[in-house]
């Protein structure tokens, strides 16, 4: 039996998770479990690269014919008896404690009613990969494999027993898109369908959780868990939420029951590294003027000499001559400047603020504020602050009003959050490369799923220059050329700051284009529906349409379809497929190239100076083969920097593990 089916067992006839079971009764349901100890740690590290991928082909396709062996059954019904056949067949669903004969039958039973009401019945593939997710399984699918319809099948599944269902999306828009466009098949079946968006009220929220099936952003979920949680706080008995019904809380969510997360690389490891926060507003921690001067010392310092930068850990550190130069300034001064540990941080976060925090890349200045950039997905987090002064001292820097130093009052991460729920499955085109992590911490393994039809994307040999000039240079000539053979093409960036520079040459080449970065993220979807025009040019950061499809124009296809442009690699090798599948879409024609520099920050945050250095010899000499032996050198810089990333989130983990020990006495800040 799978640890889902176990779940599943709990929540029908009570066994090992009878007591969740109850509480749910009761108030909330929610998966409580201690965290792991050394040993148990130790052990998934061992296991889980080993068998992180399961879910074999062989096994999904057999479940595959037997949906099919159902869908006989169906095809002659009227809408009304395919309804009747839903309410049936939940009975069922319970009283089978989600028997695989009988999901497979509900699955056919989806299959036809999405046929009816989209004209769009599921594929095999979407039928395997829900299949996967059902059983706590991340599927990987292709990009343009349609991911979307394939959530219903578990969705509707579990919905139809009575089992609440969350679909996770990345932002609001993929979030009332897909409740909206996926709601004619559940409510063929007798199924409530919401959207949980950031701009509702919390009645307006509270009455979408209410629904069967709920989309909604995993920021968005996991705040009103947060919420929720603060509300309950130091009611977990049996008693304490018997006393928290009947005082009636108000509570948003009926608890974390079963979640589909979409993208699913994304939400479970990229953002995995920042914890939710719920604050309150505070004062400065510091005066404005004292902020001002330990910006102005800070200017004053020499690199190398007073301080060192470390990028990789985006950190830095004062030099015993920096040190001394603090302490012998801090003679003419008073108050916070008085005390080494004060004066030390301060200096240290305003050196971080002028060095390693960059406009229009780590953040943006809007409306005389400062808000932070998503640098995995190049969205605003405008709700979002950095801590100890670093946020003041940019506000200073950048001329902002300055904004009160937040107080925490409920944190959770995402690996706590998303391990809370009672069952876990998702969706992603790029996951592969951590699946062992995702085994580790999530305890969710990957299946790989085909494609519908054969893929006829055509990748191009990369290329690398030695100056970030020559490369832009080159990209806006490749540009050119793709233009006049009548193709679109999508040129892919990792900052705001980075987009307007190549915007701003296309414009001086008589280029026409679109941007969309975290400026015109409104108009994401206008953007994004022209992106397929034949000579149509858009330059995007990491936020390019994830979720939806560049549909090509008429002709475009023979022309060799979309060509997408990747201007420097990411971090993590899943980004750079990310931006190449947003070509060569379901069958359809296209191809992508990546333009490289030794500039990049890839190479001079996360390559060693011999590794660089050698990369710039081999360059010198010319020729493609030299050129193929530097980029393996940016390729073992890109593997140092998702090593670095996935020690981060390791570091997140065991943090949330010392915090449920240390304030166990106190209480859990979630």
């Amino acid at each position: 039996m799978t640890a889902q089916e176990g779940v599943l067992s709990g929540l029908f006839r009570g066994g090992r998770h009878g007591r969740v079971q109850r509480q749910a009764r009761v108030s909330y349901a929610m998966r409580s479990e201690p965290p792991a100890g050394r040993l148990e740690r130790l052990a998934a590290r061992v296991v889980s690269p080993l068998s992180a991928a399961g879910g074999s082909w062989t096994l999904l396709r057999r479940f595959v014919r037997e949906v099919h062996r159902h869908a006989p059954q169906f095809q002659d019904m009227t809408d009304a008896q395919i309804r009747q056949q839903a309410t049936e067949l939940g009975y069922r669903l319970k009283a089978s404690g989600m028997a695989r004969g009988v999901v497979a039958e509900a699955f056919a039973l989806v299959r036809e009613a999405a046929g009816r009401r989209l004209g769009m019945p599921h594929f095999d593939v979407q039928l395997a990969g829900g299949w996967a997710m059902f059983n706590g399984m991340v599927a990987e699918m292709q990009t343009g494999e349609g991911k979307t319809l394939a959530a219903t099948l578990p969705a509707c599944a579990a919905a139809l027993a009575g089992i609440p269902v969350h679909v996770i999306t990345v932002n609001d828009y993929l979030a009332g898109r897909d409740a909206e466009n996926m709601r004619p098949v559940y409510e063929m079946l007798g199924l409530s369908c919401g959207a949980a968006l950031a701009d509702m009220s919390d009645k307006q929220r509270q009455a979408a959780y209410r629904c069967d099936i709920t989309y909604a952003t995993n920021k968005q979920v996991a705040f009103d868990h947060l919420r929720d949680r603060l509300k309950l706080r130091n009611r977990e008995s049996q008693l304490g939420l018997a006393f928290a019904e009947e005082r009636d809380l108000d509570l948003l969510l009926r608890g974390l029951h079963f979640a589909i997360v979409d993208e699913a690389d994304s939400v479970l490891v990229d953002e995995a590294a920042t914890p939710l926060i719920i604050s309150r507003q505070g004062k400065p921690l510091y005066a404005e003027e004292i902020l001002v001067q330990a910006l102005e010392f800070a200017r004053r310092l020499r690199a190398g000499v007073d301080y060192v930068l470390i990028p990789r850990e985006r950190n830095l550190r004062l030099l015993p001559p920096g040190e001394k130069s603090l302490l012998s300034w801090s003679h003419d001064q008073h108050g916070l400047w008085r005390n080494s540990r004060y004066r030390e941080q301060l200096v240290t976060q305003a050196l971080r603020a002028l060095f390693l925090f960059e406009r229009d890349r780590h953040y943006l200045v809007d409306e005389n504020k400062v808000k932070i950039i998503d640098e995995f997905t190049g969205r605003l987090m405008a709700d979002r602050s950095w801590e100890q002064g670093l946020h003041q001292l940019i506000e200073v820097k950048e001329g902002c009003a300055i904004t009160g130093e937040m107080e925490t009052i409920g944190r959770i991460s995402y690996q706590a959050f998303f391990r809370r729920y009672l069952m876990l499955g998702g969706m992603s085109g790029t996951i592969q490369e951590v699946a062992g992590e995702l085994r580790d911490v999530y305890g969710v393994r990957v299946a790989r799923i085909p494609t519908h039809r054969p893929a006829r994307r055509k990748a191009f040999a990369p290329g690398l220059t030695l100056s970030r000039d020559a490369k832009w240079e080159r990209v806006v000539e490749r540009v050119r050329q793709l233009q006049n053979q009548g193709r679109p093409v999508l040129v892919g960036t990792r900052s705001v700051g980075a987009s307007e520079h190549i915007s701003a040459l296309l414009r001086a080449a008589g280029i026409e284009h679109r941007v969309l970065n975290a400026r015109q993220d409104a108009g994401e979807a206008e953007i994004i529906a022209d992106a397929g025009r034949a000579q149509q040019v858009t330059v995007a950061t990491n936020m390019a349409g994830r979720g939806t499809d560049i549909k090509l124009a008429e002709g475009v296809a023979e022309r060799g379809g979309l060509h997408v442009i990747a201007t420097e690699k990411h971090e993590s090798r899943r980004i750079d497929r990310q931006l190449f599948g947003r070509c060569g879409r379901q069958g359809d024609p296209g191809s992508f190239e990546q333009l490289a520099s030794l500039g990049d920050d890839l190479f001079l945050v996360h390559a060693s100076r011999p590794a660089y250095l050698l990369a710039r010899l081999l360059l010198g000499t010319g020729g493609r083969r030299s050129e193929r032996l530097a980029l393996q050198v940016l390729g073992m810089a890109q593997r140092r920097a998702e090593a670095e990333a996935g020690r981060v989130r390791g570091q997140m983990q065991k943090m949330d593990e010392y915090l449920g020990t240390a304030l166990a006495f106190t209480g859990r800040l979630e």
